[in-house]
């Protein structure tokens, strides 16, 4: 029985290759569930699987969840790698598409990514997800876990994702006797940084990776965002901080001075770079304080907050964040401002981040952060585990690996300027290795295996005024598996269940530009094209 079943998930995973097939039949899905089982004997180095079971289509509900996943029927692995890397493998019964999408994190980890496991699944990948070595059910910041523990900080780091797509793919292959065509990621924020991580120390584990708003330099941006912009806020008794009731007065002025830049007054900024707003120029009279204007104090917290914060010496510790999106419920409110002070997503990640990870100390203060000496202690102690900050792809390149990389420009949690920054490090490399003569020759030589796109009025991986969902995925499985580069792909703004709008996103540096007829809501009037500027 168990030579026939051999034989049997072979042909099943060629005819499923090879397009020929796109489902199987009751017989062979039955076979599959049978061996589902099965799966709990497979030997993985340190790793141990504590179940393996059949999942009907539309049942399986996430703990903490209220709901089941929309998800067809799969075979749900669950196991564990030493010290404590827990992870999930799903497995499609009755239409595996041949190929594996191993799916990131957000914020600081600890829980697997049940969402994204069900999109995959439901696009007929073998998937996988790991909470990098830790529980995260004390909040979505939650630090106080890496307390003493150097090994988990490597795991939440780079080693979690890596050991589980190993051991996931080595699954796919011992259920259906066949190894997968071909391997992606896919992950935003933290994703982002665990997507750039494997690009960097593990070049040969994915074909192909989709690393949206990567958290790529976490060091420098815990301390040069999460940590400055909250000091910004709160130094001088919170004098600082900006209520969010003053956030639309805030967010409106900025769309005033800088909006219509690009030729369309749309309420995105194509280009933040290019707005000179000055936050003086809505600061409150003398004696008055309303939701009108900002307070001097507060006008001083924003211009730190788009400077950045510098080392004694004047070197920018991590790029601040640009104008556009303050508006956005889902944005200022809940990263830089907070319900009241001391609530902000910057103040918990920095806080808890350098109290737990760096110091390991209960009574930390985080305003005595020196940008000197503690900076150079945290990159120290932990950088190297947990910062995907270095620009040599060569051997991602030399693999046949594809990287997509974007970023929303109205970001309020990661600067959209430190994307920025790295693919220029990155073009910097690819040209001395080639000793090109020019920028544009080692810019097209790098965006054959790696390219980059800016998102204009995206938000934190999603929300923010403008079109934020597009398929990035399909994107990649293109130029993967056809060699078709993608020179755009369309992004569209979903409200209420109805498109509103759509726009290209283009291929950096070039960006989306008006044709100049037809409605400035639809992509097609649209065309990528160097900046005007250029």
């Amino acid at each position: 029985m168990k030579t026939f079943h051999r034989l049997l998930s072979t042909l099943i995973a060629l005819l499923l290759l090879s397009g020929i097939a796109t489902s199987v039949s009751a017989q062979q899905s039955s076979n599959l569930r049978q061996s589902c089982s099965l799966l709990t004997n497979v030997s993985l180095p340190d790793t141990a699987i504590s179940s393996a079971e059949v999942v009907a289509a539309n049942s399986f509900t996430p703990p903490r969840a209220d709901s089941a996943l929309g998800t067809p029927a799969f075979c749900r692995i669950v196991g564990v790698t030493s010290p404590q890397v827990n992870f999930e493998v799903w497995l499609p019964l009755d239409s595996w598409n041949g190929k594996y999408n191993g799916v990131g994190n957000g914020g600081m980890a600890g829980v697997i990514s049940y969402a994204a496991m069900a999109g995959a699944l439901n696009r007929g990948y073998a998937t996988a997800s790991t909470d990098t070595g830790h529980d995260q059910s004390g909040g979505l910041f939650d630090a106080s876990w890496a307390s003493g523990r150097p090994d988990l900080i490597e795991d939440f780091g780079h080693r979690g994702l890596h050991v589980t797509t190993v051991n996931a793919k080595a699954i796919t292959e011992e259920f259906y006797n066949s190894a997968p065509a071909y391997a992606y990621y896919t992950g935003c924020s933290k994703g982002g940084q665990m997507g750039l991580m494997e690009a960097q120390r593990y070049p040969e584990d994915f074909d192909g990776i989709v690393a949206g708003n990567p958290a790529n330099d976490w060091t420098r941006f815990y301390a040069g965002a999460h940590l400055w912009y909250s000091l910004a806020m709160l130094e001088n008794n919170n004098a600082g901080w900006i209520p969010r009731a003053k956030l639309p007065a805030f967010g409106n002025a900025v769309n005033a001075a800088c909006d219509a830049l690009d030729g369309i007054e749309d309420g995105i900024l194509q280009n933040p770079l290019a707005c000179n707003f000055e936050p003086a120029s809505m600061q409150c009279p003398a004696g008055v304080d309303n939701d009108s204007c900002l307070t001097p104090q507060q006008v001083t917290a924003v211009e730190k907050i788009w400077s950045g914060v510098t080392t004694s010496s004047g070197d920018l510790v991590y790029p601040g964040l640009v104008p556009g999106g303050e508006a956005d419920p889902g944005g200022w409110g809940r990263w830089v401002t907070g319900a009241e002070p001391y609530t902000s997503l910057h103040w918990l990640g920095g806080e808890g981040f350098f109290r737990w990870f760096v110091f390991d100390d209960p009574e930390w203060d985080f305003t005595a952060f020196d940008y000197d000496s503690d900076l150079e202690y945290a990159l120290q102690k932990v950088g190297p585990a947990v910062d995907s900050d270095n620009p040599d792809l060569r051997p991602l390149r030399d693999n046949g690996s594809k990287l997509i990389v974007y970023h929303g420009w109205s970001d309020p949690d990661i600067s959209p300027v430190a994307s920025i920054n790295y693919f220029e490090e990155v073009v910097k490399v690819i040209g001395d290795d080639m000793r090109a003569s020019n920028y544009d020759t080692a810019l097209r030589s790098t965006q054959n295996f790696f390219r980059l796109f800016m998102v204009p009025g995206m938000g934190h991986c999603a929300g923010g005024p403008g079109p934020d969902r597009f398929d990035a995925l399909s994107a990649l499985e293109n130029w993967v598996e056809n060699g078709i580069a993608p020179d755009s792909m369309q992004a569209s703004k979903i409200q209420n269940g109805e498109v509103t709008r759509s726009r290209p996103l283009c291929v950096y540096p070039e960006v989306a530009t008006y044709s100049g007829a037809g409605s400035t809501d639809d992509a097609v009037n649209f065309y990528c094209a160097a900046p005007a500027n250029n």
